[in-house]
């Protein structure tokens, strides 16, 4: 049996959002999978049962303090020890749960996933992986914002945790890992980039193809892209904005008759940011899935299907035995 606590506290329309998310998602996990809302119980449980009977395999744990968006983390999370964030992680840390998703505060889950779960052992930090539309599949860039300043090493860890994610989740048996630079060569960019390149092309457990370029991301010839949070952040941040401005601009110049036609309901899917579910936070002794603040419940549904896919395939052991033992589990 599978257990997945869901923040039903976080993001901008909780509770409405999370419970319609883990209704929808119900209809396509297993039965061996359960769903534990985790927020203030009254609110929480009168919104599902807004939709009807509470189904067997969702359940609901009181956590009656909220942790707001604009909260400084780390003393949030010490002041508010009965917050939704930190019951589902402590949850998680005690084996009650297998997984837990949360759109709420990323600062404060970022702090509460390192402190309550832990590091694995070789990383200083963790990192958000983000799947970007690219084609012919998603694309894994990290760090997504967990990281501002990186070091070299560190990069070199994400590349590690990429790729264990890229294998174990996206399916990808021998995932390509580029390092994002402002040019191929070797000597382009900063030290930082440089000194990161040189040690990842020392890395055989890695199958790293060199830097790659913003004009590459898109073509899909890397499954895993590194780079620093500051950087990654700004990359993600585009991409939600490109794929809602090209989708007003198709709106805006076709007739609805030509939004219909076949395919153009998977050119909007693939544009959607929610088709692609959470970011998982990489580098904890666990499985934790940030999701964006103004998640649709679609994109609280796919999270759900992501952790899942997480717990079932022992991406967080597969970590840990990667990083004692590089290529282990390649």
């Amino acid at each position: 049996m599978t257990r997945i606590a869901l923040d039903a506290a976080g993001g901008d329309h909780a509770p409405e959002v999370p419970v319609a998310g883990a209704l929808e998602a119900l209809e396509a996990l297993p039965e061996t999978c359960e769903i534990v809302l985790v927020g203030p119980e009254t609110s929480v449980r009168a919104e599902v049962e807004r939709h009807g009977p509470v189904p067997k395999r969702i359940s609901v744990v009181d956590a009656p303090e909220v942790i707001g968006m604009g909260e400084k983390p780390l003393a949030a999370i010490r002041a508010k020890r009965k917050s939704s964030i930190v019951v589902g992680l402590s949850m998680h840390k005690a084996g009650e749960v297998d997984a837990f998703i949360s759109s709420g505060n990323t600062g404060a889950m970022m702090a509460a996933g390192t402190l309550l779960l832990g590091l694995h052992a070789g990383i200083e930090r963790p990192a958000i992986g983000a799947a970007l539309p690219a084609l012919p599949t998603p694309v894994l860039l990290l760090d997504a914002g967990a990281n501002v300043d990186c070091s070299a090493r560190e990069l070199v860890g994400f590349a590690h945790l990429g790729s264990v994610y890229a294998r174990d989740v996206l399916e990808k048996p021998r995932p390509a890992v580029g390092l994002l630079n402002i040019g191929e060569e070797e000597t382009k960019g900063n030290t930082i980039a440089r000194e990161a390149r040189a040690l990842l092309a020392r890395e055989p457990a890695l199958h790293f193809i060199g830097n790659v370029e913003g004009s590459d991301v898109l073509r899909g010839d890397c499954d895993v892209i590194v780079c620093d949070g500051f950087v990654g952040n700004i990359v993600l941040k585009f991409y939600e904005s490109t794929g809602r401005i090209f989708g007003d601009v198709l709106r805006q110049e076709l007739s609805e008759t030509a939004l219909e036609v076949e395919g153009m309901d998977r050119v909007f899917a693939f544009l959607d940011y929610s088709t692609y579910g959470g970011a998982p936070l990489l580098g904890v002794r666990g499985v934790a899935v940030i999701c964006h603040g103004r998640s649709s419940s679609r994109a609280i549904a796919n999270a759900l299907r992501v952790a899942r896919r997480s717990v079932e395939h022992h991406l967080s052991d597969h970590i840990g035995v990667e990083l004692a033992h590089p290529g282990a589990v390649a």
